[in-house]
């Protein structure tokens, strides 16, 4: 898949660092792959923190903005957030 704008929600943020929800069907190793924010360059600071749910696996990672040019996007692999349910 690709990145689709409906997903990405700003959470919060204040003095040029923001923290966004994205939900996605796209597994953390496509979404974590260089450019696929590109659409979103005009919205995204250099270390924003995205928390990315993935709703098909399901899981939960957050990545960091690592670059934005203006037009190109990478942001970092990802930590996972361990969801266990032990009852």
């Amino acid at each position: 898949m690709a990145y689709a704008a409906s997903g990405l929600i700003r959470l919060a943020g204040g003095s040029g660092f923001n923290f966004w929800a994205y939900q996605t069907v796209d597994a953390i190793a496509t979404v974590n792959s260089a450019g696929y924010f590109n659409n979103a360059a005009n919205m995204l600071n250099i270390r924003d923190v995205i928390l990315v749910a993935d709703s098909n696996a399901p899981t939960s990672s957050f990545v960091t903005v690592l670059s934005n040019t203006g037009s190109v996007v990478d942001v970092s692999d990802g930590t996972a957030i361990a969801e266990t349910d032990s009852d």
